[in-house]
């Protein structure tokens, strides 16, 4: 909380000498409720104090796993906890072919609604080759407004965390998956934003903030 009270508490230089005109606060290991939630409301979140100390522990543990947590990491957090939908799409699985002198492709199974279904498709890679093939076999036409990666675990084996901000029309819904493998990683992600904008467009009485995770 000291950084709250004093922003160079933690900042050898102000924002405005590098070119920045504002403040962002970075949440870390180290960081109080009270930062935390002053973060909560900048992202638009309006939730109550027995809400935001569960999500604290929560932003703890996560912490403890990465050095600095991005706006989507707490983003995913307030959706995975308050925003729980059912899979109406669920990855069985994941092959992929590319190269460089190999046009990317996948081949994807996919459980829709308890039935199993498989296709392929092209991409200029081998990520848009998964997200155009699985949009193909969900029949949905969401643009991907955001693509983030992060590594939660070090090492070699490091285990790969992908969010996807996916936009259809007035939705917006946060996706996310991790897997070692980072194009699974992605089609988790991806799945899990197709899944929450069935849902939504299911349940038009959600309020706008939900509608925006």
């Amino acid at each position: 909380d000291g950084e709250l009270k004093n922003m160079m508490t933690y900042e050898i230089i102000e924002p405005e000498t590098v070119g920045h005109t504002s403040y962002t606060l970075v949440l870390r290991t180290h960081s109080g409720w009270h930062a935390f939630r002053d973060k909560l409301n900048d992202l638009g979140y309006d939730l109550s104090k027995e809400e935001v100390d569960n999500l604290f522990i929560k932003m703890k543990e996560l912490a403890d796993k990465k050095k600095d947590l991005l706006d989507e990491d707490i983003d995913a957090l307030v959706a995975e906890e308050y925003l729980r939908v059912p899979d109406i799409y669920k990855l069985d699985y994941l092959n992929v072919v590319s190269g460089t002198v190999t046009i990317p492709t996948a081949t994807v199974i996919l459980v829709i609604e308890g039935e199993k279904t498989q296709s392929s498709g092209f991409g200029v890679g081998p990520i848009d080759a998964t997200f155009n093939t699985i949009a193909k076999m969900t029949g949905t036409k969401s643009n991907l407004a955001r693509f983030s990666v992060n590594s939660i675990t070090g090492g070699l084996d490091a285990q790969g965390e992908v969010t996807v901000r996916l936009q259809e029309n007035d939705i917006l819904a946060l996706g996310k998956g991790t897997d070692p493998d980072i194009i699974t990683a992605a089609a988790k992600a991806y799945i899990n934003g197709l899944n929450r904008i069935r849902y939504l467009k299911r349940n038009p009485s959600i309020d706008a903030q939900e509608r925006s995770l």
